[in-house]
């Protein structure tokens, strides 16, 4: 057992070491972007009206916990629509990006499993929105509370939106170097992506890739129902976690899609501190998960793969 451990230690820090000039490389990337291009597509999107969830779902695949943070921040003050919202959370990568980035994945596949994502975001969005307008019409709630609380609310500190960022690590802070910033993140997800590896090696040593893999193919419903659950994490382990899983074999594209659907980043974080309606946050987090997994089903039961 001794020697297993430290076989796996050794294999597990190599692989992880491994990513480290292309983490690095890519959350540069993405730190530059983010700060040169938040706050035009915050804007944008609080312009889009009952087109928010096009335009929601394209940005949302930027890989940035902020603008997450951002939509729900928006959403909070009346600015865009809870299908906007939804669009903007079900399309957002996160970590997946960077992940496959730095795992070497195939363009062609990263383009298709972003596709997906966005179309999906712009599908759920659209009908969340029509059915949220349907069920107004029939309550006759045209003042209704929450509505009119909006309508004069001012919009929300975005400061406090990235404090809370860089409460949960996740490197979206608007201060100080990009360099200084991209090597924190790195730092954070590095160690995601051990810890997760770690328990996915040991796993896979114990009881064998082949029975792991085979325990959840040969449900595909409960997989899709768990990667859900672990995509509710409200941080980037949610994103990490599903990926690895994906990239070790252990989900499949349905299963993946699933947990990466209802991974908002921070989002839902930002959504319960700066939304005062409890009920209204988690009718919300629950459509989300239901979205979810609903594609993922859907995605499994037409055996998609990318």
């Amino acid at each position: 057992m001794t020697e297993l451990i430290i076989d796996v230690l050794k294999d597990v820090v190599i692989d992880t070491l491994k990513l480290l000039p292309f983490l690095f490389v890519t959350y540069l990337v993405m730190e530059y972007l983010e700060r040169k291009t938040e706050d035009r597509s915050a804007g944008l999107l609080a312009r889009s009206g009952k087109w928010g969830p096009l335009p929601g779902a394209l940005t949302g695949i930027l890989p940035q916990c902020g603008f997450s943070a951002a939509a729900s921040s928006l959403y909070a003050g009346g600015v865009i629509t809870v299908g906007t919202l939804l669009a903007v959370f079900l399309s957002t990568s996160d970590e997946m990006l960077a992940i496959f980035l730095s795992s070497a994945v195939p363009v062609a596949v990263i383009a298709k499993v972003l596709f997906t994502k966005v179309l999906l975001g712009t599908i759920s969005g659209f009908a969340v929105d029509f059915g949220w307008r349907r069920v107004k019409k029939l309550l006759r709630r045209p003042g209704h509370m929450r509505g009119a609380r909006r309508k004069d609310s001012p919009d929300p500190d975005e400061k406090h939106i990235h404090d809370l960022c860089k409460q949960e690590h996740c490197g979206c802070e608007e201060e100080g170097s990009i360099w200084k910033s991209a090597a924190v993140h790195t730092a954070h997800i590095l160690s995601f992506i051990f810890l997760i590896s770690l328990v996915i090696t040991f796993l896979v040593e114990l009881a064998g890739e082949d029975a792991i893999a085979g325990a959840l193919s040969g449900k595909p419903v409960l997989g899709v129902f768990l990667a859900g659950i672990i995509g509710l994490i409200p941080n980037c382990a949610a994103s990490v976690t599903i990926t690895s899983l994906y990239l070790e074999g252990i989900l499949d594209a349905g299963q993946m899609i699933a947990g990466l659907l209802v991974g908002a980043g921070v989002g839902l974080l930002v959504l319960f501190r700066t939304n005062r309606h409890l009920k209204e946050n988690i009718a919300i987090a629950g459509a989300l998960y239901a979205i979810g997994v609903f594609w993922g089903l859907v995605l499994e039961l037409m055996h998609v793969a990318f």
